[in-house]
């Protein structure tokens, strides 16, 4: 889970946080996955920021919330590193979309 650094970082604007969810290079019954079937591109967010603003100064809200699981552009973002831990920062507009649970 998120390291209390990651928790305190509050991205402006329409930024989202996002933790990249590594998947198992292993199955279950020992045997080492391809790189095609491990590569997904999916992360939870950690934090939001209030979003962006419109010509007229109107605050537009995020479409995502802290604890969704989001699908992420293969490339993009902004890395950064918080404790032992590395995060991406994303504008709301370039996640794909929420993976429901």
């Amino acid at each position: 889970m998120a390291t209390a650094a990651a928790k305190r970082l509050v991205p402006l604007l329409d930024r989202v946080l996002v933790e990249k969810v590594v998947p198992p290079t292993k199955s279950a019954g020992g045997i080492l996955l391809p790189d095609s079937m491990t590569k997904v591109n999916s992360g939870v967010v950690i934090s939001v920021g209030p979003g962006g603003r419109t010509r007229d100064g109107h605050t537009v809200p995020p479409s995502v919330k802290e604890g969704d699981t989001v699908l992420l552009p293969e490339f993009g973002g902004t890395q950064i590193n918080l404790g032992e831990k590395q995060f991406v920062l994303y504008r709301d507009d370039d996640i794909l979309g929420v993976l429901e649970k």
